[in-house]
């Protein structure tokens, strides 16, 4: 398998995907998506591949979807084009949460908006002191529904917890989002993917049929199936994506000032 947005490397049965942009922080793009869409979709068939590692190039993990790459071409789409590319942004999430194998996030730095997502929908986040998680929609003038994020996040921090990081989109810190929940663990930002691959090694050697079957149950057993729960977040997503709150989200972005939303 073949990708032009980030590295991956299969090694002794453990597939390391690296976001590699690491002078915007790995921020993501279109392409960005649609491989690791793909990626995720076709290493469900890939016995060469027992556990997937999930991390950053340089000092972020993920500061979402870029600017200029993605967010000042959004801005001008409309309808179903919107549609398609929050589809496609859930459909990496369900990739992920379908695949019968476990997925662990080494999260080396900011893990913000769309990188948090990346981080949340992994089984496992490994998190350097130095890490940092922010829920940034509502900042930019979009829902939290974004990617499962509604889904996913109450049913790890709880829904007190996850209506303030998804309302405010505050960063928190590696500690914080150990203490909540968020991170498995907090480790010295040196010895990151020592402890990584120490877990994925010991997943490997684990069964991979009853680990599959745990993550399939741990998803249905949830109120509502996650693939509606998508679906419902990449339809309401693309209107937002279609409102001046958006548009003045990505202008005060690229303006280097606070946003004013409507507020009426």
């Amino acid at each position: 398998m073949a990708y032009e947005s980030f590295i991956y490397e299969i090694d002794d049965g453990i597939g390391t995907v690296r976001l590699n942009d690491p002078g915007k922080l790995n921020a993501l793009t279109f392409k960005t998506y649609e491989e690791l869409e793909r990626l995720m979709r076709e290493s469900a068939d890939d016995d060469k591949v027992k556990v997937v590692v999930l991390t950053g190039e340089g000092k972020g993990f993920c500061s979402g979807g870029s600017v200029n790459e993605i967010i000042a071409k959004l801005v001008d789409m409309k309808g179903d084009s919107l549609y398609r590319f929050t589809r496609m942004t859930s459909d990496v999430v369900k990739n992920m949460r379908n695949l019968k194998k476990p997925i662990i996030a080494a999260v080396n730095g900011m893990a913000a908006g769309a990188g948090a997502m990346l981080a949340l929908a992994s089984d496992f986040r490994i998190a350097s002191v130095h890490a940092r998680f922010a829920f940034l929609f509502a900042r930019v003038g979009l829902s939290g529904a974004d990617m499962g994020a509604l889904h996913l996040l109450p049913r790890i921090v709880g829904q007190g917890r996850a209506t303030e990081l998804l309302f405010l989109g505050d960063a928190i810190d590696a500690q914080e989002a150990w203490r909540i929940g968020l991170a498995n663990r907090v480790v010295r930002h040196e010895d990151l993917m020592k402890e990584v691959y120490a877990l994925a090694q010991r997943l490997k050697e684990s069964p991979r049929y009853a680990l599959g079957v745990t993550k399939q149950l741990l998803n249905r057993e949830m109120q509502m199936d996650l693939d509606a729960a998508l679906e419902m977040e990449a339809r309401a997503q693309a209107i937002c994506m279609e409102t001046a709150d958006f548009r003045e989200g990505y202008r005060a972005i690229v303006e280097k000032r606070a946003p004013t939303f409507n507020r009426s």
